[in-house]
């Protein structure tokens, strides 16, 4: 077999949980289909959906599979592979085999699914993101295209999302894996890059350790020079003496399970006293957020921890005045921090997000805020035990931002813009690890990846 599983007794209790949790319907989940780069033979690198992974396990194309909740019995729905198939791709187990080895006894071809939903009510599935099974579904349940966005079940999201939430020791295991692998990206590019190189070749390196362990990307690498920009996927940049590189990369392990770190590195030896100083508050925001993580603390309250320390940093550093708990009241520190201060993590980067962040992020009957800042907070639920998230702080200059805000005098009352604009051409500052929430407070994911300022210095000078 082309792709390694967890036991089979593991996706029968998945999917045994979820029945329970459902009580009844006829659960439907569609597999990714491989789709073309630019014709239908050149296709991107398949990746098949992470809910089909966490309950079904097989990761191959062309897949579907029914959970009936009434009947307790699964189906897995696709076919044997043909002889021109084998030719051009090798061969495969039979489907029945696999289904074996994830506990399903039931498989059919997948030319029989249509006909199994025909007379079937209570059909329930998840919100679709790829056109492609939009469409699908549009013609298996005979519904309006349009519809289909609108019809899938929230209270499958919501007994997707209260297991996949949790993360069990095993899949601990396999995230500490893609955590490891990510730390070793990091280390290669704080050891390589050097003044004269392009992005692009700082880029290779870090691609390179995560192929050479086994694992792939599990999103594309942010690296630059401006990291003022929070998602700058541009790797055209020179690097040169005073620049600050940022780099935000992860892997995911053969299992899919991603890690996500990022580090903020000088292209030359040593920081600046001027970049020391925010980087150095950005640690102190990472730290005082890590200190803070326990079962039944809100990410909420987390992100302002962080917030708070950032605006007293500012207050040293005479970037701003005042009151300090007034310019939090009044969001000062959203001129610097505009993301939130992390999020989910798992089988997918940002986990369950394609069920909707609302649902994955936040309490039952809250809202997201629609403030700056704030309305990018991806997570600011209550804590629990098993809870896997990254820890993300970062400070921004950003130029056009610090001129509309400048322009306008806005929050002048505790912004020093005089001592502001010496800073507008800084970029930007990120340190992120991968966190799990234990029964007494948090453990960080993965092998120690140096962030100390003295540390990243060693590094760059040896």
């Amino acid at each position: 077999m082309h792709f390694r599983l967890f036991a089979e007794e593991v996706y029968t209790q998945r999917r045994k949980s979820l029945m329970e949790s459902m009580q009844s319907g006829i659960l439907l989940f569609l597999g990714n289909e491989e789709v073309g780069m630019n014709y239908a033979d050149n296709t991107y690198p398949f990746r098949q959906d992470s809910t089909f992974l966490y309950y079904f396990g097989i990761d191959i194309p062309g897949l579907a599979a029914i959970i009936d909740a009434d009947a307790q019995q699964t189906i897995l729905f696709g076919d044997d592979i043909s002889l021109d198939g084998v030719i051009w791709t090798g061969p495969l187990p039979t489907m029945a085999y696999m289904a074996d080895q994830v506990g399903i006894s039931k498989t059919a071809s997948i030319s029989e699914l249509a006909g199994y939903l025909s007379n079937k009510k209570n059909i329930q599935y998840l919100p679709p993101y790829r056109a492609v099974n939009q469409i699908k579904l549009s013609s298996l349940l005979n519904q309006p295209l349009g519809k289909i966005k609108e019809n899938f079940s929230l209270k499958l999201i919501k007994a997707v999302i209260g297991q996949r939430s949790f993360k069990s020791a095993l899949e601990l295991t396999e995230m500490e894996a893609a955590c490891d692998i990510s730390a070793d990206m990091h280390l290669a590019a704080m050891q390589y890059a050097k003044p004269g190189m392009k992005e692009y070749e700082v880029a290779a390196q870090v691609r390179k350790v995560a192929y050479e362990q086994g694992g792939a990307l599990a999103y594309p690498i942010i690296l630059t020079v401006n990291g003022e920009t929070l998602h700058n996927h541009y790797h055209g940049n020179t690097l040169a003496p005073g620049h600050l590189l940022l780099i935000d990369a992860g892997a995911e392990n053969d299992l899919h399970y991603a890690g996500d770190l990022t580090r903020t590195f000088p292209v030359s030896s040593k920081y600046s006293e001027q970049q020391k100083d925010i980087y150095n508050l950005v640690i102190k925001m990472m730290d005082n957020a890590i200190d803070a993580l326990k079962p039944g603390i809100t990410y909420k309250e987390v992100h302002g921890i962080a917030a708070k320390t950032l605006i007293g940093g500012m207050l040293d550093l005479g970037i701003l005045k005042g009151n300090a708990e007034e310019a939090f009241q009044n969001d000062v520190h959203t001129l610097f921090f505009q993301h939130g201060l992390g999020h989910m993590i798992g089988l997918d980067v940002h986990d369950m997000e394609d069920l909707g962040e609302l649902h994955v992020g936040y309490e039952e009957g809250t809202q997201k805020s629609k403030a700056f800042g704030w309305k990018s907070l991806r997570l600011a639920r209550t804590l629990q035990t098993g809870m896997t998230f990254t820890v993300e702080p970062g400070i921004y200059f950003i130029p056009t931002l610090i001129d509309r805000w400048y322009n306008e005098r806005k929050l002048e009352q505790f912004i020093n813009y005089e001592e502001l604009l010496k800073y507008k051409n800084f970029s930007g500052v990120r340190v992120e690890d991968n966190y799990v929430i234990t029964d007494t407070g948090a453990r960080k994911l993965g092998k120690y990846l140096p962030k100390y300022l003295s540390e990243i210095e060693a590094i760059r000078e040896s």
